[in-house]
């Protein structure tokens, strides 16, 4: 990680910390658009789930923000599992664990939901767990997903 990712990742960290201390649980959901404007401006295309998800990952991939996500859907098409891996916000993470702040907030899951709600019309999403293990450098996310009922 160079100097310039560690400032970024430093920066998120105090921001998240302090806003976790001014709205505890409730923080996790006032983050929920955090880098979302990138994705919107990528022209994502897709039917459906699959073809959504897969071009999120293929963006993030080419853009340098992940090293690969794979993923998986159960639970009657609501739970959406995402395993993150190369993240370049590790390090916030365990910035926020070491202050006593279990992570809330994933950018790459931010704008996967981002863009069901905005390309499939979806009626919620919110992201329910996250996961950090620093030392494979992967995390895992469960996440709800609500399509809107027909």
């Amino acid at each position: 990680m160079d100097e310039k990712d560690r400032y970024y990742n430093h920066l998120l960290f105090r921001m998240e910390q302090l806003l976790y201390h001014e709205l505890s649980d409730c923080a996790s959901w006032k983050t929920e658009l955090i880098g979302t404007d990138f994705i919107q401006l990528q022209d994502i295309q897709g039917k459906n789930e699959q073809e959504i998800i897969d071009a999120c990952i293929a963006r993030l991939k080419a853009a340098g923000l992940v090293k690969d996500i794979t993923y998986s859907i159960s639970g009657k098409g609501i739970l959406l599992k995402l395993k993150i891996n190369g993240c370049p916000h590790m390090l916030k993470e365990k910035l926020l664990r070491e202050s006593g702040i279990k992570p809330y907030s994933c950018l790459a899951t931010n704008m996967i939901l981002d863009q069901l709600i905005e390309k499939l019309g979806y009626a919620t999403t919110y992201v329910a767990d996250l996961h950090v293990d620093e030392a494979s450098g992967e995390c895992e996310v469960r996440a709800a997903i609500y399509a809107t009922p027909d």
